[in-house]
């Protein structure tokens, strides 16, 4: 596993954090929907605030995570990146989670988000990894999907949208737990790695006032996923 991944605008060292650069990152970063004041739920190594600070030249984006080591390196590369003065990492657990004001102005408000998004941990019910940080980055007890979307109600603006990937066979519970809390599905898009085989994750997004439901497929190098992603990769 490579220990620094080079974008077009930033790069990403990964060395010592749990969860390495992959596709589901990628993508997430290059299809969730953004505003002016976002939130990186479970940041890692902050590829994902990355992407979004690039993909939204206005954001101010607040990124966090409860590992240690995910936060030393997530704080690291965004202070190497040309998106400083917009991102703040933070070490934290979102279900604790308070928006941070960003100027005197915003204190007698809550700020909160237009746009959250998630890589959550979604291993349910299965063998955990004998690694203990791998562990709290992928198996779903650290945060479950109740708790992931009832803090999005909390800290979304009312025209807020949160946007997550997962596996597709957990989408009837992120589902479940999304309605339970009053938010409404918005987007989907299945992802396939070739074009025949099954879609093997899902990215989804949320929304607390119902709206146009839209759907879409990509599959791995197709003309969808060179739009989306043309923008980050060398």
């Amino acid at each position: 596993m490579k220990d620094r991944f080079s974008f077009r605008q930033f790069d990403v060292v990964q060395e010592g954090c749990a969860m390495k650069v992959g596709t589901d990152g990628v993508l997430l970063g290059s299809w969730a929907n953004g505003g002016h004041r976002i939130l990186d739920v479970g940041c890692g190594t902050g590829l994902i605030a990355l992407m979004m600070a690039q993909r939204f030249p206005a954001a101010e984006i607040d990124a966090i995570d409860i590992d240690h080591d995910a936060f030393e390196i997530a704080h690291r590369n965004v202070e190497q990146s040309p998106f400083s003065d917009r991102i703040i990492v933070a070490r934290a657990k979102v279900q604790e989670w308070q928006p941070i004001h960003r100027c005197v102005h915003d204190a007698q408000t809550l700020p909160l988000y237009d746009a959250i998004v998630c890589n959550p941990p979604f291993f349910i019910n299965s063998l955990q990894c004998p690694d203990n940080k791998r562990t709290v980055a992928r198996h779903a007890e650290t945060l479950t999907f109740s708790e992931l979307m009832a803090s999005a109600e909390r800290l979304m603006a009312e025209e807020g949208e949160i946007s997550v990937v997962i596996p597709v066979e957990v989408k009837s519970l992120m589902d479940e737990a999304a309605i339970l809390v009053g938010l409404f599905p918005h987007r989907i898009c299945m992802f396939r790695t070739t074009d025949r085989k099954p879609p093997r994750r899902v990215l989804l997004s949320y929304t607390k006032k119902p709206r146009r439901m839209e759907s879409e497929e990509m599959v791995l190098g197709d003309e969808t996923y060179r739009r989306l992603t043309g923008d980050f990769y060398l």
